[in-house]
């Protein structure tokens, strides 16, 4: 990357995302890697940030169009996989028990993941004590 400039804030603002190779009077060289993204992520600053000036906006854009595609690729990176608190359940019973388990937690919309053959099943955590009462309300 290469950005004209003599301004000391422009440096520091692309700092914030790319890794400042060489910095001249009047010319600043760097590069946009995963890491220094990465780094960016972190603070907060998201792909559609990056023309978000409307100057820079307004301009044929000022980022090519496979650099963009790099970028959020790199950010999506960070979001494939998103923890979620949550309860196992197994060893129901019966068939009938599992069954009506399943029903209750779509129904209070906490059903994550089930395993109908081996009647096993996962909830989120928000309803889990409501489904350990409706269980034992079951057994009995």
């Amino acid at each position: 990357m290469y950005a004209y400039s003599t301004s000391k804030l422009h440096c520091e603002i692309l700092r914030l995302f790319s890794k400042i190779e060489y910095q001249l009077p009047n010319l600043i060289v760097g590069a946009i890697t995963k890491e220094s993204l990465y780094n960016a992520f972190e603070n907060g600053i998201t792909t559609e940030q990056q023309n978000a000036h409307p100057r820079v906006a307004d301009k044929i854009p000022s980022v090519p169009k496979n650099v963009c595609d790099q970028i959020r690729l790199w950010e999506s990176d960070l979001n494939r996989v998103e923890t979620t608190p949550a309860h196992y359940y197994d060893e129901f019973p019966s068939r009938d028990v599992f069954e009506a388990a399943c029903d209750y937690a779509r129904d209070q919309s906490g059903l994550l993941w089930e395993d109908s053959k081996k009647m096993r099943l996962v909830v989120n955590a928000e309803i889990h004590m409501h489904m350990r009462e409706f269980l034992r309300g079951q057994n009995k």
